[in-house]
């Protein structure tokens, strides 16, 4: 994963950890629920959004990129049918 990748990561995960802790002032200011389910549906989109881009990064260096020294060093020991099975794995939890 390139450097701009991760920050481009760490950023939407910094603006997630925020939503969150919105949501924990929203309950302790006991705001309107239908407000708080909106913003618990922002979030969910977010955590979406994020998983989406970490599976095609992951795809694109680790499991089409195997064997050019882009991949993650956990994935380095394993096959493409491995990370391939291992993405199905993956996606069938994240899909849930």
């Amino acid at each position: 994963m390139t450097a701009a990748a991760k920050s481009k990561m760490a950023t939407r995960v910094k603006r997630i950890a925020g939503q969150v802790a919105g949501i924990e002032r929203m309950l302790e200011e006991k705001r309107y629920c239908v407000d708080i389910l909106n913003q618990i549906s922002a979030v969910r989109s977010a955590l979406d959004a994020l998983g989406v881009e970490l599976l095609t990064s992951h795809l694109e260096n680790c499991v089409l990129g195997h064997g050019t020294d882009t991949e993650h060093d956990s994935a380095k020991p394993m096959s493409q049918q491995d990370l391939l099975d291992e993405v199905k794995t993956a996606l069938s939890r994240f899909l849930k």
